[in-house]
């Protein structure tokens, strides 16, 4: 049986950071981020994304692999987190996942539907459809309300999944968890009227410490240019909006983000669920729940 995973996550703006900084000090152990925004090279600003001096003080790992114009998908994240996780272990001291994204934990936990090997000729037929969305919604509306209607790869995977087996990937999808990996979480979880009032100062904090630019210089693909804050961002750069109203509106898109994630996190079972506390409180829980015996 793989050994259990250490998972630190929790909504955005809870404080992940500060406490898995501080637990990693604790254990012995160095950070892999569970984050799908972190992974992208230069988008820093309007990811939250760890400090050169955090880097500095505990080493990180999964950021920076992407390239933020290209396609960066969940099979690739996992595949990069088991090479770091057995390079950590490898050299004695504890992997430490940290971050914040659902199906990132998802994967990490109950592993990844691979299905059938793609079909080249029939993707060149499917590639020629007038409009995959709506080909998709015919045969599989929960992914085609999923996927973005510009996203053309997984549209094209979507559906030569279903011709090939003449099922739906969003229903094997949810056969993942046959093997499910044993893990040690611990869920930070503040009252909500906190996490409101971190939201907004993010959003500010952002704004102002250089997200406007960082946006205007980079290269985004589809999927990114979606991520809060950035087109936000441009707008302000192109004159279009004030930098007060684009925190506004980057904080309720992520008060909207929190929602659905807190919706997934409250079907956690075993964790170690922290509402209140200092970041060295919570820290020193935290790390006593990670080494605690007996614990799956």
């Amino acid at each position: 049986m793989a050994s259990p995973a250490l998972v630190l996550t929790g909504p955005t703006a809870s404080g992940k950071t500060a406490v898995a900084l501080l637990v990693a000090e604790m254990i012995g152990a160095e950070i892999l981020a569970m984050d799908s925004a972190t992974v992208y090279r230069g988008m820093d600003v309007g990811t939250a994304k760890p400090s050169p001096a955090d880097r500095a003080r505990i080493p990180h790992h999964l950021l920076d692999i992407a390239d933020p114009a290209a396609t960066f998908s969940v099979a690739d994240w996992l595949k990069a987190a088991h090479a770091a996780e057995l390079d950590v272990l490898s050299r004695g001291k504890k992997a430490l996942f940290a971050g914040g994204t659902p199906l990132y934990l998802k994967a990490l936990l109950e592993g990844l539907f691979e299905g059938p090997a793609q079909d080249p000729a029939l993707r060149r037929e499917i590639e020629a459809l007038p409009d995959l969305h709506a080909e998709l919604a015919k045969v599989d509306p929960a992914s085609a309300k999923r996927l973005h209607p510009n996203d053309r790869k997984r549209l094209v995977r979507a559906i030569e999944v279903f011709r090939l087996t003449g099922r739906t990937i969003s229903e094997l999808q949810t056969q993942w968890g046959a093997e499910r990996r044993p893990a040690r979480i611990v869920l930070l979880d503040p009252p909500r009227d906190e996490l409101r009032r971190r939201i907004v100062e993010r959003a500010r904090g952002m704004l102002a410490g250089g997200l406007v630019e960082e946006a205007r210089r980079l290269t985004l693909s589809t999927e990114t240019r979606k991520f809060i804050g950035y087109e936000e961002a441009r707008a302000v750069a192109d004159g279009r909006m004030t930098k007060e109203e684009a925190a506004t509106l980057m904080a309720a898109r992520t008060w909207t983000l929190v929602r659905r994630q807190s919706t997934w996190f409250r079907k956690l079972e075993g964790a170690l669920r922290l509402s209140s506390g200092t970041p060295e409180e919570m820290a020193g829980l935290a790390a006593a729940h990670f080494t605690a015996a007996g614990i799956p």
